[in-house]
């Protein structure tokens, strides 16, 4: 049974009696997702829901067939125990061209790609969430650890279905699995039909108790690779592979000549390790493109700045907000929130960005999200300089 306080309660009334589809990837997550909206997870009172696996066939480098193989059986394995019908979408040449090909031209670009932020954006909640509309499902649910809340504006059962209001996204109970830094783009139109059962969890490790609980094949099964695409190539050989310029001279933040790099695309803002020169420990500052050269520093300090240029910044809400705007902000998943001001618009979705403590390497290409009272996220952008 479900907490009646959280907004897991509330989306189980929203949904009951509806049709939903759950996006599988083989993984324990979505397949607890799947088993929490199939097996007695609905609070009493309520009407069951009909769930239907979804599955994306995506491009791989180098793609193991064998592998595929498994993941399909290990669904097909989650419908048989749960007794739902599953559909596999091959969306192979629209992740090539959507994803992959980001990937790529950011490295072209000289800045630090953020795939998973694209994929859950164009890929998961664009084409996935279109078929599963097609498909008549009523709603999309996924394994991401995060929570939604739904500002109802008129709350008698009668009217839930009809009223909706605005659809607020917050971080996870569990903040050490929260993604909703890889959420930032998403917009109302999609949140409002979607579901994050895991929101509430825990732990992994209870979501992974759970799938033994239901029978589930997945309670076993792996942590997902960072770059799901490159799981049988490393990303130094797979971006090598694209031709990308190599060789080229390593400076100091005064332009000195100190050595060699084997090309900008292998290294990233703040990085140490893999600097070979001596002397050292080095860090990149720095990468220009034009010139093809590598800034790095011994002196770690020279990696914090206090602000930066966000651009395609997103307000979840769909409003923008008055500006200055205090908000919690991230530059890096792994980072910890740190205050900051939303200082002025600078144009058409770009937005100048002022911390009140230095933060380290920021680094263009990465998302840079703003957090709100209560774990809010309003939104976020893509950082440009």
């Amino acid at each position: 049974m479900i907490n009646k306080s959280s907004p897991l309660h509330h989306d189980f009334i929203w949904c009951g009696g509806k049709k939903v589809g759950v996006a599988l990837s083989g993984g324990v997550d979505s397949s607890v997702v799947a088993a929490l909206l199939k097996q007695g997870a609905c609070p009493e009172g309520t009407r069951r829901i009909e769930v239907v696996g979804l599955h994306m066939r995506l491009w791989k480098e180098k793609p193991n067939k064998n592998q595929q193989i498994e993941t399909e059986k290990r669904i097909k394995e989650i419908g048989a125990v749960l007794d739902i019908p599953i559909k596999i979408f091959d969306f192979q040449k629209d992740f090539k061209k959507i994803v992959v090909d980001y990937f790529v031209g950011s490295y072209k670009r000289g800045i630090t790609p953020n795939p998973c932020v694209v994929c859950n954006a164009k890929i998961k909640f664009g084409l996935l969430f279109e078929k599963a509309k097609e498909m008549g499902c009523d709603y999309l649910a996924t394994g991401h650890y995060t929570r939604l809340w739904r500002e109802i504006l008129n709350p008698k059962p009668e009217t839930l279905n009809k009223k909706e209001g605005i659809v607020k996204l917050m971080q996870a109970k569990c903040k050490e699995k929260d993604q909703s830094y890889f959420l930032w783009k998403l917009t109302q139109r999609q949140l409002a039909k979607t579901l994050f059962p895991l929101g509430e969890m825990e732990s992994k490790q209870k979501v992974r108790e759970m799938a033994k609980k239901f029978g589930l094949p997945t309670y076993k099964t792996k942590e997902s690779n960072d770059v799901c695409f490159l799981t049988n190539v490393t990303q130094e050989k797979f971006i090598a592979a694209t031709g990308l310029p190599q060789i080229g001279k390593i400076v100091d933040v005064k332009g000195k000549i100190l050595g060699e790099h084997k090309g900008l695309w292998f290294y990233t803002i703040g990085q140490r390790k893999g600097i070979e020169l001596s002397g050292g420990p080095y860090f990149v500052v720095e990468k220009d493109l034009k010139k093809n050269t590598l800034v790095v520093s011994k002196n770690e300090k020279d990696l914090f700045k206090k602000e930066l240029i966000a651009k395609g910044v997103n307000w979840i809400s769909g409003v923008e907000p008055l500006l200055p705007l205090k908000v919690l902000a991230k530059v890096r998943y792994g980072s910890e929130p740190s205050i900051a001001v939303v200082k002025e618009k600078l144009g058409f979705k770009k937005y100048k960005i002022v911390f009140t403590k230095p933060q380290r390497a920021i680094t263009p290409g990465q998302s840079v999200v703003f957090y709100g009272k209560a774990n809010e996220l309003l939104g976020g952008g893509i950082i440009a300089n």
